[in-house]
């Protein structure tokens, strides 16, 4: 087992290597050829990866709003190194601001169709990214965990309570994203995901050009300063707690294009689509894939969406172990943080702070 561990950390290291030296134009080709191939993966049927009992194009529409909701995660969680549990508590309000703008059910009687509510959605979650790190951002580790926590719980009980929220009943008749086929019939349906998937996909891309664009900037290096020793940065004259509310704005803007995402999809939106299970699950992702990591964050994002999926088909010895497959999707996250525990994809920094501890700790045997 260590020497097949051994073989796949010197792997990536050297299949990074080899990325960084290569020039700018075949940097660019490759991440095109990429981009295509996912573009063309719902029209595959790849034998042993396209889910057998659960409908393809689906999955990978899943497998788009997880990874969307890891990437902004990883912003707070492996950019700036704040603990937040509450992250579903964006996604939301980024569904339900879009509900409340265009259902029918809405109190408000405002039927606007799905694109106007993105901006507004975007807007309103990051406001109330803001508003809660505001009083909150002077905490650290646990202590904030537990209140991003807190966040989340008010969001689903509050959404629960109110009449106007309509609690389990949720918002029905939300508008689909515009546009139309050739034959006038309408894009995006219910019963074909593959533009629910295109469109997500087209998001994420978005989304990592503008994180790696912050990463290379005066807020990037700002937030590495804060994850790595906020005391330190706050000595060198870093202003840790703009930074932080930086962090946790654009974090909660990424998570409300997931969320509205999502509204736009289902149609419909209540209550139980938001529990604490979510936000916990996102952030497995994060940290499986490599926190920090862009790359490691969209492997571990689909992963945490592709595999119960995948199990959904599972059989021992001939019987149906449908039941089961949480189960093994759980040891698997435990068997990959045991022998990976810098992640499937990690960032150089953290991957040099856990050899650094594995030396104090030989040392100090």
């Amino acid at each position: 087992m260590s020497t097949v561990l051994e073989r796949l950390r010197s792997g990536t290291g050297v299949l990074g290597d080899r990325w960084r030296a290569l020039p700018g134009p075949a940097r660019w080709v490759v991440l095109i050829l990429v981009a295509g191939f996912f573009y063309l993966l719902p029209n595959m049927a790849i034998p042993g990866i396209a889910t057998t009992e659960s409908d393809w194009p689906t999955t990978l529409f899943t497998v788009s709003y997880y990874v969307l909701l890891a990437l902004g995660l990883n912003v707070v969680v492996g950019k700036a190194g704040l603990l937040d549990l509450g992250y579903v508590g964006f996604f939301a309000l980024g569904a339900y601001t879009t509900a409340l703008l265009s259902s029918p059910d809405s109190v408000l009687g405002t039927k606007w169709g799905w694109l106007p509510t993105v901006p507004v959605a975007v807007v309103v979650v990051m406001i109330s990214g803001v508003l809660l790190g505001w009083p909150t951002l002077r905490l650290r580790g646990d202590y904030l965990a537990i209140v991003t926590l807190g966040f989340a719980e008010i969001i689903r009980v509050f959404a629960t309570a109110k009449p106007e929220l309509r609690g389990q009943r949720g918002f029905g008749e939300i508008p689909h994203p515009p546009g139309q086929k050739s034959d006038g019939m309408p894009l995006f349906g219910v019963i074909d995901a593959r533009p629910y998937y295109w469109l997500g996909l087209s998001l994420i891309i978005i989304v990592i050009f503008a994180v790696r664009n912050l990463d290379r900037s005066r807020v990037g290096r700002a937030w590495v300063a804060v994850r790595e020793d906020e005391e330190a940065a706050e000595a060198m004259g870093v202003p840790t707690f703009r930074f932080k509310l930086w962090a946790f704005a654009v974090g909660a803007a990424i998570g409300s294009l997931s969320g509205v995402m999502f509204a736009g999809q289902q149609g419909f939106i209540n209550s139980r689509n938001f529990d604490l299970f979510f936000s916990i699950l996102v952030l497995a992702g994060v940290v499986l894939g490599g926190s920090g990591n862009i790359a490691g964050v969209i492997v571990g994002g689909a992963l945490i969406a592709y595999l119960p999926e995948r199990l959904r088909g599972l059989s021992i010895a001939g019987q149906d172990a449908y039941e089961y497959r949480f189960m093994f999707f759980g040891l698997i996250l435990i068997l990959v943080m045991i022998f990976r525990p810098q992640g499937l994809i990690p960032n150089r920094r953290r991957t040099q702070e856990l050899k650094d501890r594995e030396k104090e700790v030989t040392v100090g045997e």
